[in-house]
């Protein structure tokens, strides 16, 4: 594998990460560089006042594009290594302030990546650790000293190179695979039937690797189903997938605040409300994302329209998170510090998005 390294750095001091690593390694050690390609048994240690991010299997430095008043060049590489590596793509998240990480691992996570977190008892500061395990998306929390050998497990599995073009035929995996399906069905409120093939497989196999167990042994990981209820609850909740933020997708979000929304307002009497449906909600930032647009167009255009929002979600877990309405710092990243003084409600550790949203 290749590792890379992102601290936050301070732009006007020289950093020495790249000697001092040197000393405690056989790998290579480089500053990253434009251009410079990717290698197995390569460290590259992102530089002084960049974004490092990949290209294909090429590194690529930018000036930083601090969002709202914040650098964070981590969620900067992690969303562009989830594009380029997909599920061979890891994360790992070590000692650290803020929020730095919540959000790209997502992207990581999205893309069927593997996650690690630091120990928070033992991280010098663990605001990092915390708020990534707060994304309920982390797959082991170790100290440093175990995750060498989880990343070495990790990638050892063949189910992590890229996915095949076509499924998996039935009689490759003798079955085990629809038998799991139906389990979850008959055992769990999911049913799995209708996934693509591809996701399945590789959910599943992630799964037993997590556990130890052989890659494509999906007949003993059966077994291991039929005896274990929280491992097949943990497989189900790995399907769904519950990954999104607030605005998510910026593009799509300002197109609705400039033109969806507006047109929706437009000619609207006040006896005639809105409702709209936020359908797989997960845990509920697109819906919250979604009312603040709407509150801001009817301040906006003093057409003061009744409006109600219904989210749904299969995941019963990520509707209790949703309708909680607590989200961590690491929404900062994500939401501008007008809106978080509108809309949330600080709180130790975090954000409460309250139910009702009232325009003023």
């Amino acid at each position: 594998m290749a590792l890379i390294l992102v601290q936050h750095l301070d732009p006007t001091h020289e950093s020495m990460m790249v000697d001092l690593l040197r000393n405690y390694t056989d790998m290579t050690v480089l500053q990253a560089a434009e251009g410079m390609e990717i290698e197995a048994d390569h460290l590259y240690v992102i530089p002084l006042g960049a974004y490092l991010s990949t290209v294909g299997n090429a590194l690529h430095l930018s000036p930083p594009s601090a969002r709202h008043g914040a650098r964070l060049p981590f969620d900067f590489l992690l969303n562009t290594l989830a594009m380029s590596f997909g599920p061979r793509a890891a994360c790992v998240v070590l000692s650290g302030t803020g929020s730095d990480g919540g959000l790209g691992l997502k992207e990581v996570k999205a893309c069927g990546g593997f996650v690690i977190a630091q120990d928070p008892a033992e991280a010098g500061y663990d605001g990092m650790p915390r708020n990534a395990m707060l994304t309920g998306l982390v797959d082991l929390v170790l100290p440093v000293a175990a995750m060498g050998d989880a990343l070495a497990h990790r990638a050892a599995d063949r189910s992590h190179s890229p996915a095949p073009a076509a499924p998996l035929p039935a009689a490759e995996h003798g079955g085990s695979l629809s038998e799991i399906i139906d389990l979850l069905r008959t055992r769990t409120a999911h049913d799995f039937r209708l996934y693509k093939d591809g996701t399945l497989d590789r959910r599943t196999e992630r799964r037993m690797a997590l556990l130890g167990l052989k890659a494509g042994d999906t007949g003993a990981y059966l077994n291991r189903l039929r005896s274990d209820p929280l491992e097949l609850e943990a497989l189900a909740n790995d399907l769904l997938i519950n990954v999104t933020s607030f605005f998510r997708d910026p593009k799509v979000f300002e197109h609705l605040a400039h033109t969806t929304i507006p047109a929706l307002f437009q000619g609207r009497q006040a006896d005639q409300p809105l409702r709209l449906w936020v359908v797989g909600c997960s845990t509920g930032e697109e819906a919250y994302s979604l009312a603040m647009l709407l509150t801001e167009e009817a301040e906006r255009s003093g057409n003061v329209v009744k409006f109600q929002l219904f989210a749904s979600d299969v995941d019963a877990g990520a509707i209790a998170t949703a309708r909680d309405g607590f989200y961590g710092d690491i929404i900062e990243g994500s939401v501008s510090p007008a809106r978080l003084a509108r809309f949330l409600h600080r709180e130790t550790g975090g954000y409460v998005c309250p139910a009702t949203f009232a325009p003023r």
